[in-house]
């Protein structure tokens, strides 16, 4: 693909390539995280967008990417998100662990582990989240303790997407007392002696998400990414890249909400009403996508524009999915996994709820607005 400066140029060419694009049997759009059956099928279109220079957009040229413009992750989102397919095998590797090992990595480790990445060889899990540790990272509890060849792991984390498929793992653990500087990460192999995993059944069947256990198992001095401590430091960058994404992902709302239109239409069910609603909501993507534009424009990842983002993200999604039960009425009751034309929004449906509770809660966004933007009291 040639980089070319008009948009809608830019867009045609990337429309025809994804229409003629050659796709595995069993792809599907299965958003940033795939389920362990996704895998063979993402991996596969994966390598074939590698091979046409479109994986790793925002990485810079020396790594194998384009140091691609906003412009261009953007129109490349929302044609994918307007085909049906993947932008990529999973968001862990390439959106949040590539972008640290460039930043924090050593020689070895990007040499080790980017161009795999860059491949759609290994699929990564963020090991972030634990059971008494959500939103509030600083209380993570998993420790990392100092011995003579390296680092001994005890703990637990929980909602780690596609960990039960994954190679690898970006550990954040405890190696200190303090709350921020006692912080570390880590490159955890998912197949290291004492590492268990547990998938998690979703309300719609699926499993993207998991249980990690950590039984005394031992990493290497080259597990560690950048300094002890500096933790805290890394996992805001790896935060800061994944409001990045949201603008990216949101993009799949608008088939989404194409789709509950129709079925609106289908069951005539479009009066001033619903269609007012529609437009509501029709609107609020548009507002959302423009926000994610200039905050990333901006080029601050500790912007409060990305808390703002991901609770409106989050909030919309919700409102989306709910929309689909006005829609729909008794077809809401059908199975998401079956073929009908009702699954994709009775799945909207079902998941619409997690999405003010994955990625950090809409609570949690709330205080951070209230408290470090409009200096309300705790």
């Amino acid at each position: 693909m040639s980089d070319i400066e008009d948009i809608e140029a830019l867009r045609a060419e990337i429309r025809s390539f994804l229409e003629n694009a050659e796709k595995p049997t069993g792809l599907r759009n299965y958003g940033p995280t795939p389920t362990d059956a996704d895998v063979g099928p993402g991996r596969a279109w994966h390598k074939y967008l590698a091979e046409h220079d479109l994986v790793c957009l925002h990485w810079p040229v020396e790594y194998g990417g384009r140091d691609a413009s906003v412009a261009l992750q953007a129109v490349f989102a929302d044609e994918c998100a307007r085909a049906g397919v993947p932008r990529q095998l999973g968001i862990t590797a390439i959106d949040l662990a590539g972008p640290v090992l460039i930043t924090f990595g050593t020689d070895a480790q990007k040499a080790q582990y980017l161009e795999p990445i860059r491949l759609g060889d290994d699929v990564w899990t963020q090991l972030f989240s634990e059971p008494g540790a959500g939103s509030d990272l600083a209380g993570v509890r998993t420790k990392a303790e100092k011995t003579a060849g390296g680092w001994l792991v005890n703990g637990q984390k929980v909602w780690s997407s596609a960990a039960n498929s994954a190679r690898y793992g970006l550990l954040l653990a405890r190696t200190g007392p303090e709350s921020h500087r006692g912080l570390s990460m880590f490159i955890v192999p998912m197949d290291a002696a004492g590492v268990t995993v547990r998938p998690l059944t979703q309300l719609d069947g699926e499993s993207k998400f998991n249980e990690v256990f950590f039984d005394a198992v031992e990493l290497t001095d080259d597990a560690l990414i950048g300094e002890a401590g500096q933790g805290w430091t890394i996992a805001m960058v790896t935060l800061g890249r994944e409001r990045l994404t949201l603008g990216s992902q949101a993009v799949s709302m608008f088939k989404l909400h194409e789709q509950m239109m129709q079925a609106a239409r289908d069951r005539n069910l479009l009066d001033p009403v619903l269609s007012r609603s529609m437009t509501k909501l029709w609107s609020r993507m548009w507002l959302l996508r423009f926000t994610w534009q200039r905050a990333i424009e901006a080029g601050d990842t500790g912007s409060s524009a990305f808390s703002v983002l991901k609770l409106m993200t989050s909030e919309t999604d919700r409102a989306l999915g709910d929309m689909a039960t006005e829609v729909l009425g008794t077809d809401a009751c059908v199975d998401p996994g079956d073929d009908s034309d009702a699954a994709p929004l009775v799945h909207a449906m079902l998941v619409g709820r997690a999405q003010t509770i994955l990625g950090g809660t809409s609570e949690i966004q709330r205080n951070i607005l209230g408290e470090r933007v409009l200096g309300l009291p705790k």
